[in-house]
């Protein structure tokens, strides 16, 4: 996934911390698609994200009460709920249900389009792309439809539209986190944006009625506790410090990345297959990112 377009200025140098940040977004994300995948063998995918992200809220706002960090307000938690539910019960569970169907590598060439996704939103808020940028949307969203007519989503209409709703609403949560819903200062609002996204996902657990298979294989949990430890605790809030801390363009620079990791371990480690127009379709979507993010960078000068 990726960041808002933000007024934000842009970081006139890169702290040991925003490198640190910007290496966790880049390789941990990227790493984490095929990590979904393997947890689904035992943990079904709204289960598996509500486990994972209340296991992590719970964590990280225990560690900042005990560092003396102030507990949200009844509006800061109203927030956390609100951009949980779409950026983790929408953008996270949407992604984990389209695994089930669809390989890793492609789910995270169609989440590239997000950024696109988040300039559009933006005219919301009367932010106009300039015309590199729209060059950018349209060159995206052109590959975003090339990339649906391949076979791995052609054979699951039910993964690309959780994939869909998935950008969607991730996007929309990304935005309004930015532009309307403040939370809790620092990690405190990471915290309690995770566990009101992890309720969120266990209630759609419930509903859907899953359950996991138990005993759970070892690589499941494995892939399990991975995600917990570094898809969330580490990864996810180096994106929301980014995202609350740096320009658009240096916090989105992790699409670039992100899809080129998860295609090639999708097919050096769990077999799939991705065919010679699906690698174009991909390579267009991050063109359109490019240039997109290239347009922002320049209007902003």
């Amino acid at each position: 996934m990726t960041t808002a377009t933000s007024s934000l200025p842009s970081t006139p140098a890169l702290s040991p911390l925003v490198m640190l940040c910007l290496a966790a977004t880049w390789l941990v994300w990227g790493s984490t698609y095929l990590a979904i995948k393997y947890a689904l063998i035992s943990f079904p995918p709204f289960f598996q994200m509500g486990t994972r992200f209340l296991l992590a809220g719970v964590v990280l706002a225990a560690w900042m009460r005990w560092r003396g960090a102030a507990w949200p307000d009844a509006r800061q938690w109203r927030n956390a709920l609100v951009v949980g539910t779409l950026m983790l019960g929408g953008g996270m569970g949407g992604t984990a249900y389209a695994e089930q169907t669809v390989g890793s590598g492609l789910v995270v060439a169609f989440i590239a389009v997000v950024p696109l996704m988040i300039a559009a939103l933006n005219l919301l808020w009367r932010v106009v792309p300039g015309r590199m940028e729209m060059a950018g949307i349209a060159v995206g969203l052109a590959g975003v439809l090339m990339l649906t007519q391949g076979a791995g989503f052609q054979a699951s209409p039910a993964g690309l539209a959780a994939i869909a709703i998935a950008c969607i609403t991730w996007s929309l949560g990304s935005v309004l986190s930015q532009r309307s819903l403040p939370m809790a200062p620092g990690a405190m609002g990471f915290a309690s944006e995770m566990i009101c996204g992890g309720i969120v996902l266990m209630a759609l657990a419930w509903v859907t009625g899953e359950s996991p298979v138990w005993p759970p294989e070892p690589l499941a949990v494995g892939a399990w506790f991975y995600l917990v430890v570094f898809g969330s605790l580490i990864a996810f809030n180096a994106y929301m410090y980014l995202l609350a801390n740096t320009s658009a363009a240096l916090a989105s620079s992790y699409t670039f990345v992100n899809p080129v990791i998860a295609m090639v371990l999708g097919v050096a480690v769990a077999g799939e297959h991705i065919t010679g127009p699906e690698w174009l379709a991909a390579g267009i979507v991050l063109c359109g990112v490019v240039l997109m993010l290239r347009g922002t960078a320049a209007r902003r000068r």
